[in-house]
């Protein structure tokens, strides 16, 4: 069986998507605190993994990792809360997956724990970040190596980009799709819209877990995944714009050097040979994920409103 810390959030819900698809088993660990998608045919544990590690896993050899705060941007508010959620929960889960005999942990890292880096920024560059977010991921990172060096557990962390994609719960291309939909006049854009990064389409980010686990035989690696091309902000406004036919004035609200806020990389593209060495590419181009999930998350506001 094959179990899902935050296999009701957004990453997760995609990954248990396609893994019963697949015909596999799948157990969901979650809390339901930051996220309520629960496939129908999965095994649901609920269960906060900041409140302890005395959760019993029958038959489980492979845990994904996934639950966690999602947004760089909130990590930056409310630390204490953040740190719990990213570093007390993950050590809970490695404490439960030692107990419990679990074979393989797969950690939803992110391309946050280099800071502002070299471009592009492969896997041995330093790692500096300058978020809690970023900050907390190298601190699950540490321990997952630690438990797999001492106990035995394959351990795989994957340094995302951006994802994005159908059910986001946040980001910039949700944030200007609300932002226009309550005022197709005017689009505020944090910071001065230069800023440039990579992003990957959701089913990509899920294909990509299901491919490591599979294909790397390792005993612990770091991954980067994301696309060998970028987009800025203003591109990702200028798509979204033409998905809903609108042509609306821009509001740049840029007090922090060009960053959208306190925490945000200006630049992100990372060097992906390590996974491609594996025979993995994402098969959308960052231009094409931002496009998809635009149509993706109008689709689904229209169809709640009818």
């Amino acid at each position: 069986m094959i179990a899902i810390t935050g296999g009701a959030g957004y990453i997760g819900g995609h990954l248990t998507d396609t893994l019963i698809d697949e015909g596999y088993d799948v157990m969901i660990i979650d809390d339901l605190s930051s996220g309520t998608y629960v496939h129908p045919k999965a095994e649901l544990k609920r269960f906060d993994l900041r409140g302890g590690n005395d959760l019993k896993l029958d038959g489980v050899d492979v845990i994904y990792h996934l639950a966690a705060n999602p947004d760089v941007r909130t990590s930056m508010m409310d630390s204490i809360e953040h740190f719990d959620r990213d570093v007390k929960a993950t050590f809970n889960l490695l404490e439960i997956a030692r107990k419990n005999d679990v074979k393989t942990v797969i950690f939803a890292s992110s391309s946050t724990v280099y800071g502002e880096s070299r471009i592009p920024t492969p896997e041995w560059a330093p790692i500096k970040p300058i978020s809690n977010y970023g900050l907390f991921k190298v601190m699950g990172e540490d321990m997952l190596r630690f438990y797999s060096n001492n106990y035995g557990i394959r351990g795989i962390s994957v340094r995302y980009a951006n994802v994005t994609g159908g059910r986001v719960s946040h980001g910039v291309v949700k944030d200007f799709i609300e932002k226009l939909r309550r005022d197709p006049s005017k689009l505020e854009i944090l910071g001065n819209g230069k800023q440039r990064k990579s992003y990957i389409y959701i089913e990509d980010a899920v294909d990509s877990l299901i491919f490591l686990e599979s294909y790397y035989k390792g005993k612990y690696d770091e991954f980067n995944v994301g696309n060998e091309d970028w987009i800025t902000v203003n591109e990702i406004a200028q798509i979204i714009e033409e998905e809903m036919k609108l042509k609306p004035a821009h509001v740049y609200k840029d007090e922090l050097e060009g960053r959208g806020w306190k925490g945000d990389v200006r630049f992100m593209l990372l060097d992906c040979m390590k996974i491609t060495s594996l025979g993995w590419r994402p098969r959308l181009t960052s231009s094409d994920a931002v496009r998809l999930a635009t149509r993706d998350l109008i689709h689904g506001y229209r169809k709640r409103e009818n």
